[in-house]
C-alpha cells in the first residue's frame, strides 16, 4: 500500500491508497477540496459538518447529471441503431422490389 497526504479545505489527510494509485488519489483530492472551496466562497455553510454535506451534495448531483446523461445518450444510440437497422431493411426491400420490375419488364418486353 502507497501512503499520500491530501490537502483538503487546509486540512491534511494522510492515507493509504493501492500501489500506482497515488496520482489518482491526488487528483481526486484536489478535485474534492475545489468543491468544497466553492462551498466556502458561496458563504453557504455554517459549520464544517454542514459544509461537508452540502459539498457531498454538490457532487452527488454531479454524478447524478453524469449518469443521466448517459443514460440518454445510450438511448440515443440505441434508438439510432434501430433507425440504420430498418432504413437497411427498407433498402433491402426497394432492392428487391426493384429486381423484380425489372425481372417483369423483361417479360413483358418477350411477350
Amino acid at each position: 500500500m502507497a501512503k499520500i497526504s491530501l490537502s483538503i479545505n487546509g486540512k491534511d489527510f494522510g492515507m493509504e491508497c493501492d500501489d500506482g494509485q497515488e496520482r489518482r488519489v491526488a487528483e481526486l483530492g484536489r478535485y474534492v477540496d475545489s468543491k468544497i472551496r466553492m462551498v466556502v466562497g458561496a458563504g453557504a455553510a455554517n459549520t464544517e459538518s454542514h459544509l461537508l454535506v452540502l459539498t457531498a451534495l454538490m457532487l452527488a448531483d454531479e454524478i447524478f447529471e453524469l449518469r443521466d446523461n448517459l443514460v440518454a445518450l445510450g438511448d440515443h444510440v440505441e434508438n439510432r441503431e434501430q433507425q440504420e437497422q430498418q432504413e437497411l431493411m427498407l433498402a433491402q426491400t426497394i432492392m428487391h422490389m426493384a429486381s423484380r420490375i425489372d425481372s417483369l419488364s423483361s417479360r413483358i418486353q418477350k411477350a
